[in-house]
């Protein structure tokens, strides 16, 4: 559902799904599309500052070399320009990690991931803003600056994906790929009015090649419709060697599965975790209302919550590893130029200890039974993605939501920590306006593995609430 007001070119209109179709019946040229892409890019890039490195000539360039013998495979894209967030290489294209210490470098080779894409028929276009290294639910650095969110430019536009969600929300791009350890793919999914879905780890790609076992920081797909990010990650499955934890595709298509559901979810809601989360009341009433929603058009919705008393400490240990892995192969002159709070990350991952890490490897053994018994009962737990609608963009992080003091940088993005705990898939959907006209997105999370049903709830979500949302043109605030 296009804007109204949308004032760019009609193809950045069309859902990516239906560009595609246009494509294989050769309705449509890559050059054309990338043509619209950058015109779009030029007229609202200066608002938002989505995706500050293009690369139109590579993707010109790519579009002639398209195997049109891959035409049938599910996740074939036929010459569609995406982007590529700014964490993950693209040959020969700038990849800064949104960090003065890789300000000038241009990476000799493409991420798996990346060349997959591309044999399937991307073409990347640019990459896509983040913050220093990912960390953080906002979008800022001091290669770049800041993105702004394109519903309120005055505010915060989510992290760590948030140029590959503006850039989305705007129509500068059809699909986006994004990464989330902490919410990253969620986040700026939410406050942009987008769908992103976090992966299960090893479903699409997987994390950088010296940490490649770990299976806390996923790839995944960002996209303006659910049958949009059925289509990306049919683009990303499959089995890659160089990712020891991947595995192949699904027989039957995200899509098909999305296209042909008929199915009416059942829905465990848990609007505060049982108590973790900190939620203010205008969160919790636009959500609370959906779910009646949901519940008036057929889906079966209890409140129910896992027992998640371990959670805390299981994913800061988890995010701790990570840390200090990724600090054992950084080279020295890159860490001088971080940020407080990530130099604050590492020196806590490289101060854990042994039985930090073997208490969180028991307990998230622990929270996965936990969610094993709830899907039971339940397709999918449904929660808040952030307990709060965007700040401005110019607070890091928020200090307080629902009355309640948060004194660390990663308090307000407590929600996203379970899905990345239990290795389960998560996905922000779009459930309406709310709160002076702003998108709000609904976190869904699947059973093992089960992002074909994962998708399906959404669907039906989004067909209850209205969406899609987008694209449209960025706001200033009022």
């Amino acid at each position: 559902m296009a804007d109204e007001n949308f004032s760019g070119p009609q193809l950045c209109q069309l859902e990516a799904h239906e560009v595609v179709e246009l494509l294989k019946k050769r309705e449509v040229s890559p050059d054309e599309l990338i043509h619209a892409s950058r015109a779009r890019f030029e007229a609202v890039e200066p608002q938002i500052n989505a995706m500050p490195t293009v690369c139109w000539d590579r993707a010109k360039t790519s579009s002639s070399h398209l195997d049109h013998a891959m035409a049938e495979h599910p996740g074939w894209l036929g010459g569609l320009p995406i982007g590529i967030k700014d964490l993950t290489p693209v040959k020969g294209v700038r990849t800064t990690f949104g960090t003065k210490g890789f300000a000038g470098f241009i990476p000799e080779a493409s991420d798996p991931l990346v060349e997959r894409l591309e044999e399937r028929g991307g073409l990347v276009v640019g990459k896509t803003n983040t913050p220093e290294f990912g960390a953080g639910g906002n979008t800022f650095n001091d290669v770049f600056g800041p993105t702004l969110n394109p519903w309120n430019t005055a505010l915060n536009a989510g992290g760590s994906s948030g140029g590959a969600a503006a850039s989305l929300a705007t129509g500068e791009v059809w699909l986006s790929h994004g990464s989330d350890h902490g919410g990253s793919l969620r986040t700026p999914a939410a406050y942009c009015g987008i769908v992103g879905l976090r992966p299960s780890p090893g479903r699409a790609g997987g994390s950088s090649p010296d940490a490649a076992f770990m299976t806390e920081g996923v790839q995944g797909p960002m996209a303006r419709s659910v049958m949009d990010c059925a289509l990306f990650l049919d683009a990303m499955a499959g089995y890659e060697r160089r990712f020891p934890i991947s595995f192949p595709a699904p027989e039957i298509s995200f899509q098909h599965v999305v296209k042909t559901s008929e199915a009416v979810p059942r829905i465990a809601f848990s609007p505060d975790l049982g108590g973790y989360g900190s939620v203010d009341t205008e969160m919790r009433d636009h959500l609370t209302s959906v779910m009646q929603s949901l519940e008036k058009n057929g889906a079966t919705v209890d409140e129910a919550s896992p027992d998640v008393s371990v959670l805390e400490n299981t994913y800061h240990a988890l995010r701790g590893m990570m840390w200090a892995t990724a600090m054992r192969c950084l080279p020295d002159e890159v860490r001088p130029h971080f940020k407080e709070t990530l130099e604050e990350n590492a020196s806590l991952g490289e101060a854990m200890t042994m039985d930090d890490i073997s208490r969180a490897q028991i307990s998230r053994s622990k929270l996965y039974s936990e969610m094993l018994s709830l899907f039971e009962t339940y397709d999918v737990l449904a929660l808040p993605v952030v307990g709060c609608m965007p700040h401005l963009q110019s607070v890091e992080w928020v200090r307080e939501i629902g009355g309640q003091r948060l004194d660390g940088y990663m308090d307000w993005l407590r929600f996203a920590f379970l899905a990345t705990t239990t290795g389960l898939p998560a996905m922000s959907v779009p459930v309406g306006l709310g709160p002076r006209g702003l998108p709000v997105g609904v976190q869904l999370i699947g059973q093992p593995r089960g992002e074909a049903s994962l998708l399906q709830a959404a669907r039906f979500v989004e067909l209850t609430c209205g969406g899609p949302l987008g694209p449209i043109d960025p706001r200033s605030p009022a």
